[in-house]
């Protein structure tokens, strides 16, 4: 059984870098949706992009795209930058190097160390595009060496929680953004198409959508594939499966007592969503299910850290 400190370090690793790949997907979106603006009228607005990663927008927006990368990719001094995110995973898997292959820690070393390089260079920190490039390569390079170097026992199951709630946890706040605002009683209106292909973008679902319903991009199928399609792995509700089998394989690996909250809770968000039906949820209230989609992912969250992270010591003893 896993030290409470190594399964901590391991699950933030993984949200971490799975925050950082959705963050620098959605700045490369949301800069390509921005160009059909006209300049003498529309200028830059960014109020979208910092809602999108659930941040509170500051006072002074920045007013071109590379005062944007400067705030949410590249600043340092900020908690909630991507290079920040990459640092504290790169932190977290130096105090596990015992549990994660040679290989894992050499790729995530490797990308901070790139990433630091790329910070000081001028010519490379004008090319968001290339930017997002980098760290979305790079961390699905990660899971890919993860996958293919380590054991997947019960350490590999903490990185498979951290990914998929983050996971979760964030393409229902999107697909929130997207669909609590463009409703009148229970109508949804229809939104820009342009829009509607940027969100699949941003999941990186644009292709594997059009597999599955042709290029007609239409607002229900939209969310019914980002929201309950079981075999996308960007799926809430895929995610939500991969949530549930984790936690059942560690609750086996520990024999905790008390590990059944964690797995019911996990049980009880694939449910409402492995039940759920689109037309239901559009004709009800889009935002109240969404919402409780993102209360269940803060549940979960709290379950996991009682039950394996902060738990007391009597929880551990054999019965």
């Amino acid at each position: 059984m896993l030290l409470s400190r190594t399964a901590d370090a391991l699950y933030w690793l993984s949200r971490y870098l799975e925050r950082a790949e959705f963050a620098a997907r959605l700045i490369s979106v949301r800069l390509d949706l921005g160009l059909d603006r006209r300049p003498e009228i529309d200028g830059w607005d960014f109020h979208r992009t910092f809602e999108s990663l659930r941040l509170t927008p500051p006072s002074e927006m920045p007013a071109t795209p590379a005062c944007l990368v400067d705030a949410l990719f590249l600043d340092g001094e900020s908690r909630e930058s991507v290079a920040a995110f990459v640092a504290t995973a790169r932190a977290n898997a130096r105090h596990v190097r015992e549990e994660i292959s040679s290989d894992m820690w050499t790729h995530l070393n490797g990308l901070y160390l790139r990433l630091q390089h790329v910070m000081e260079d001028e010519a490379q920190t004008s090319r968001p595009h290339s930017l997002a490039q980098i760290i979305i390569e790079g961390v699905q390079l990660f899971q890919g060496i993860t996958d293919a170097t380590m054991g997947h026992g019960e350490g590999w199951h903490y990185l498979q929680i951290g990914r998929f709630l983050e996971r979760a946890e964030a393409t229902a706040a999107l697909l929130d953004l997207h669909f609590r605002k463009h409703q009148s009683g229970a109508e949804h209106q229809v939104r820009a198409h342009a829009e509607h292909v940027g969100l699949l973008r941003s999941c990186g679902a644009i292709e594997a959508y059009c597999r599955y319903y042709t290029a007609d991009v239409r607002p229900e199928r939209v969310l019914e594939f980002l929201l309950l399609n079981p075999e996308f792995p960007r799926s809430v509700r895929f995610a939500a499966r991969r949530l549930e089998t984790s936690l059942r394989a560690i609750a086996q690996f520990t024999s905790r007592r008390s590990g059944g909250k964690a797995e019911r809770v996990a049980g009880r968000l694939y449910a409402q969503l492995d039940y759920g039906q689109v037309d239901e949820i559009l004709a009800d209230d889009p935002h109240s299910f969404l919402a409780g989609i993102a209360a269940h992912c803060a549940q979960l969250h709290g379950a996991i850290n009682q039950v394996y992270i902060g738990y007391p010591i009597e929880s551990a003893l054999p019965a």
